[in-house]
């Protein structure tokens, strides 16, 4: 027999692997299709869009909120022209789309399907829908404690979520209408545990209001259990990931039997998508960020039954600013080697009947057990944010792992251990390392909404938003009148806008009053203190620290460990939460009377945030209040705002908390010329 005779090896046939995603959407819809464009052509076979924060928000690009803001996490769209041309050339009745978009989710999804419809004028707007597949992730209850793009109250944002889920059952049953998110809730801080039962909690709020709105008949319930779907998050150590995956498909399996009565194991599956843990990425040694990633990934793939259906990896750079094309595609490719050239899809589950894995999964789901009864004791998972329960509770288990990460106990490489690093040619260029958001964007996005408004029939517009008022007044679903609205040309602002004045707005607890400090009475912190007292009395009283967060960026972990932090260090802090315009941070630095301002910002809004802060500080003849900033922030930047009057600028290589709270006393005795 020869060489080219010879039978192929024989090897078992393997699963089918799962969607391949990157998260991408940035500067313009223009833009962000080429870019969509480009990674399907790669081998990506899934979209997920991110959708920047005006977007996610509910405001247009001409609205003062938007300011500085605009294109700089995701992509603008304020209209339906802006949808059309994000999936131009992309047929939308054959893609897999994941949305990540929550308050306005009923809103993006209703332009969504007209688009679709548009592209298939032969199929009637009903065929259109049947044949819709992708995810909204709609989840607004970790908005609240994690992320920030809340708009509305939580029994006005479970309505919208009702009113999505019981639509998609009914008229686009392949869409998933939530994706219950556990992973922002890693992000802030949450242990496996927390994770898993804040997590579930949230499904069984969401689950109670469908059933309890009345609009699913009891024989198609299951059918919104089966098309309930989670985010998920998978940090570095990977062994307890895929521990807590196993924990979730248990557990959701024992509350849709037992609490909801679904019978067909299909319906009860725990479905769901993960993005890895973008917290543990590190400024510091970024190239590190690749072997992280990649144990990540094992965590929520290595195990087949409890395997993601969609995975989507950050990039190496992503603590650096926005990642480029390359980037992308080097991420991609990882999921591609392991799908592909491993054998991984070929064998069963790999731990069953491991021991280990069986005991720590037990673990898992016995304290998520009794933490899901601790907050349904409460009333549930909106009592529980209501409360500031849970925020309390991530924001406390924050500040223990970033202790845990100052004092050595927890090792992060490059960071607080194997410091010492030959020059990168990854980072030789760090500018050039990532990518930066084209300036003119918010122009063109204002443009386009005042070229927008332009053409079409004002008079449908105001009808159609005058039927979305009246009928957010009764209890009809929603769907309807936002698909009407989307048709006649409303924009985001608009559909938002006229919830607001309906629904109202909501400020959620900031968790920080009652959380607990971890910082102890060690010889560094208890030092700090010592000077924060001394400096205090050489002032005249106690000093005082405002922590501000402007602009729309809703991420506040970083700002509530600092505020916390300094609490712990004897300043008397004044946080106020989220979203606030640059006027409202200047009218609290004045009236508290402070000694200094902190501003975070992580949305890339820096340019022009902190220069309205500090504008607003002269003309308040408050000048000499010096200003701090934290953020992802290139250096190029960090100079640049140094030259316009910040005292001191902190990005993620900043880790240490104590020593930041040290820097924030010297820039008060430099303003105030003490030795």
């Amino acid at each position: 027999m020869t060489e080219m005779e010879r039978p192929l090896v024989d090897r078992p046939e393997k699963d089918r692997p799962w969607v391949m995603r990157t998260y991408a959407g940035h500067s313009t819809a223009q833009a962000s299709n080429e870019l969509y464009r480009n990674n399907l052509s790669k081998g990506q076979t899934g979209l997920s869009v991110a959708f920047d924060l005006p977007t996610q928000t509910g405001y247009d690009p001409d609205s003062v909120m938007s300011t500085g803001e605009v294109g700089k996490v995701g992509v603008p769209v304020p209209h339906l022209g802006e949808m059309r041309h994000l999936f131009d050339d992309i047929p939308l009745t054959s893609m897999n789309t994941s949305m990540t978009i929550n308050a306005t989710a009923m809103w993006m999804l209703a332009m969504y399907q007209v688009v679709a419809e548009e592209q298939n004028p032969d199929l009637t707007a009903e065929e259109v829908a049947a044949q819709l597949a992708g995810t909204t992730q709609n989840d607004i209850i970790k908005e609240y404690l994690s992320r920030g793009t809340y708009v509305f109250p939580p029994e006005h944002s479970l309505r919208l979520i009702s009113d999505m889920i019981a639509y998609t059952v009914h008229q686009i049953p392949k869409w998933n209408p939530i994706n219950i998110c556990s992973y922002h809730l890693q992000e802030a801080g949450a242990t496996p545990t927390q994770e898993l039962a804040y997590a579930l909690c949230t499904a069984i709020a969401v689950l109670d209001q469908v059933k309890a709105s009345g609009q699913v008949a009891e024989d198609d319930f299951e059918k919104v259990v089966g098309r309930i779907s989670f985010f998920v998050n998978a940090g570095v150590r990977f062994v307890e990931e895929t521990c807590k995956m196993r924990a979730f498909v248990e557990l959701w399996d024992e509350i849709t039997r037992e609490r909801y009565g679904v019978q067909d194991p299909k319906m009860r599956r725990f479905r769901y998508g993960v993005q890895v843990n973008s917290l543990g990425l590190t400024e510091a040694q970024p190239e590190n960020n690749v072997q992280r990633i990649v144990l990540e990934m094992l965590g929520v793939t290595l195990s087949k039954n409890a395997r993601a259906r969609a995975v989507q990896l950050p990039a190496w750079n992503e603590a650096l600013g926005l990642p480029r094309p390359w980037d992308q595609q080097w991420s991609l490719r990882l999921q591609q080697v392991l799908a592909f050239e491993s054998d991984l899809l070929e064998y069963e589950d790999i731990f069953d009947g491991s021991t280990v894995i069986a005991a720590k999964v037990a673990e898992l789901v016995e304290g998520a057990r009794a933490e899901i009864d601790r907050v349904q004791a409460m009333g549930g998972a909106i009592a529980a944010v209501e409360s500031g329960y849970m925020k309390e509770e991530l924001v406390s288990a924050h500040a223990a792992r970033r202790a845990r990460i100052e004092s050595g106990q927890e090792i992060i490489v490059g960071v607080n251990k194997y410091e010492t690093t030959e020059p990168s040619p990854l980072t030789a260029d760090v500018d050039g390392a990532i990518m930066m958001a084209d300036p003119r964007a918010e122009q063109s996005a204002r443009d386009s909404v005042t070229e927008w408004k332009a053409q079409r029939d004002e008079q449908q517009v105001v009808d159609a938003l005058a039927a979305l008022a009246e009928a957010a007044k009764g209890s009809e679903n929603l769907m309807a009148a936002t698909l009407v609205a989307a048709r006649a040309g409303a924009t985001t602002g608009e559909w938002a806008g006229t919830l607001r004045e309906v629904f109202g707005e909501f400020r959620a607890p900031t968790g920080v009053s009652g959380a607990v400090g971890v910082a102890g009475a060690g010889a560094e912190i208890t030092a700090v203190r010592e000077r924060v007292r001394a400096t205090g009395e050489e002032l005249g009283g106690r000093l005082r620290l405002l922590v501000g967060k402007p602009g729309l960026d809703g991420h506040s972990n970083g700002a509530e460990q600092v505020a916390v932090r300094a609490r712990d260090a004897g300043f008397e802090v004044v946080y106020q939460g989220i979203r606030l315009t640059p006027e409202q941070i200047v009218s609290a630095a004045v009236a508290e009377d402070v000694h200094c301002v902190g501003l975070s910002i992580l949305s890339g809004s820096h340019m022009e945030l902190v220069p309205a802060v500090l504008q607003g500080l002269r003309d308040a003849g408050a000048a000499d209040v010096p200003v701090i900033v934290g953020g992802i922030i290139p250096d190029s930047d960090a100079r640049r705002l140094k030259e316009q009057g910040v005292a001191a600028v902190y990005t993620p290589k900043d880790f240490g908390l104590t020593e930041i709270m040290g820097g924030i006393v010297d820039v008060i005795r430099a303003a105030h010329d003490l030795d």
